[in-house]
């Protein structure tokens, strides 16, 4: 059908794009198809050509990917996660009809989708086709902000003449490529900044592509339940929900100073993003916030030293990222999913920045071993937060600070024997599998 703006003005006279055959249209045809090419595909927007940051999200990534590569499963619903155990990674607009959604626990996903295929997850490949749909988008615009591997805010400022055309018609190019070479789909929210845009992406998913203009942002926000600002967790939005705040319109109705008052510092974020107002760029580098990994046990784990050996090989996996992204570590938190879903997290400060294993696995222990208490557990999980660029010789400074030169000089070594060999090629003995 014909793709709009929600809530925009109309006038007499306003562009039209088609998102098939790129035609720019001085109006839209009554016919409400491409006077072109006859597509329905069309976006209409008064403010069409003067809007340049984009917010663009491949539609149910992970199952779109598995779908391409195995055609026999295109027309069933995908689930994408661990089938005995675990949650849903993602899956396809069909399993979420039935009630599926990513984060729930596979059992009731099969419950509520008992024909669903489901797919272990395959992140490297995942990886691969994110890097190749950021390098198409960085075709466009050197300005691309990634959010995750499938999606990222772009600025299209300036690109005009080097496109030949606004960039609301560079964008429809773009979607179109991605579809054509790399074989899924995606949304686009355009707007005049990031919080408009990342919000009008989600407006018309799958495919779709909305804007959001200056004139009706203030009138388009107004109905929305505040909880659908950055930043507004669960918490938040129920406070201001016991307050009479239910809607981003009834959150205006406070000024600034009010808001402060009342809520703290993000009360200045929720008076301005209130108003459509973020001034925010697009910023081609982000500084990574946190680095993490974790795992889900075939059956429940209830003794400390198994869970620790666990927590070894996820320490081993996060420093091998902290090293390749040049970060280093001021913080490490351990997370545990009892086997009632109940999340338990501990976090200590470090003394000195790191990217060493041994240094996340030893003040992750006693972190682990004040939870460990017999409970079972079916998930464990560790992060490293407070990051930092790691300097030249960040190793030293580990074990100098640290008064550990030996474990430091040990893992740089384990280090270039698996650079030359392989990660299974050396170990320590506490990586040794066990039967509990």
């Amino acid at each position: 059908g014909l793709a709009v703006a929600t809530g925009g003005r109309r006038s007499a006279t306003v562009t039209a794009l088609c998102r098939d055959c790129f035609a720019r249209l001085e109006a839209v045809p009554t016919s409400r198809r491409c006077s072109n090419c006859a597509s329905p595909r069309l976006v209409t927007h008064d403010e069409l050509e003067s809007l340049s940051i984009a917010h663009i999200d491949c539609d149910a990534f992970y199952a779109a990917v598995e779908k391409r590569d195995n055609p026999a499963i295109a027309d069933k619903p995908v689930i994408v996660g661990g089938r005995h155990r675990g949650v849903v990674s993602a899956c396809c607009y069909i399993a979420r009809i039935k009630g599926v959604h990513s984060a729930m626990p596979m059992f009731q996903a099969l419950k509520a989708c008992p024909d669903a295929v489901v797919i272990p997850p395959d992140m490297a490949k995942y990886r691969e086709v994110g890097l190749q749909i950021r390098d198409m988008m960085r075709s466009a615009t050197p300005l691309v902000e990634p959010l995750s591997i499938d999606e990222a805010f772009l600025d299209l400022g300036g690109t005009t003449v080097l496109h030949h055309g606004a960039p609301a018609f560079t964008l429809a190019r773009l979607i179109k490529r991605i579809e054509t070479e790399v074989g899924v789909t995606a949304s686009v929210g355009l707007s005049y900044n990031k919080f408009l845009a990342k919000t009008a992406s989600d407006l018309d998913k799958p495919r779709g592509f909305s804007v959001i203009g200056r004139a009706e942002a203030e009138a388009f926000l107004a109905p929305r339940p505040v909880g659908s600002i950055y930043g507004v967790g669960k918490s938040l939005a129920a406070k201001l929900t016991r307050d009479g705040i239910r809607t981003i319109g009834q959150l205006r109705r406070h000024d600034e100073r009010y808001l402060v008052a009342k809520y703290g510092s993000i009360g200045q974020r929720l008076a301005r993003l209130s108003r459509g107002d973020d001034s925010r760029t697009v910023d081609p580098r982000p500084p990574a916030k946190s680095v993490s990994a974790e795992t889900t046990f075939d059956r429940d784990l209830t003794d400390a030293e198994a869970l620790a050996k666990r927590v070894w090989r996820l320490a081993e996996k996060v420093a091998k990222r902290l090293k390749a992204g040049g970060l280093a570590a001021g913080s490490v938190t351990v997370k545990l999913k009892t086997s009632s879903f109940r999340t338990i997290t501990r976090t200590r400060q470090l003394g000195a920045p790191t990217q060493l294993a041994e240094q996340l696995y030893q003040t992750a222990r006693p972190l682990l071993d004040e939870v460990a208490d017999g409970r079972r557990f079916r998930l464990i999980g560790i992060g490293a937060g407070k990051l930092t660029e790691a300097g030249e010789s960040m190793a030293e400074i580990d074990f100098f600070k640290a008064g550990d030169e030996r474990s430091a000089k040990i893992e740089q070594a384990i280090d270039k024997v698996r650079t030359r060999f392989g990660d299974p090629a050396i170990f320590k003995g506490r990586s040794l599998p066990d039967d509990k």
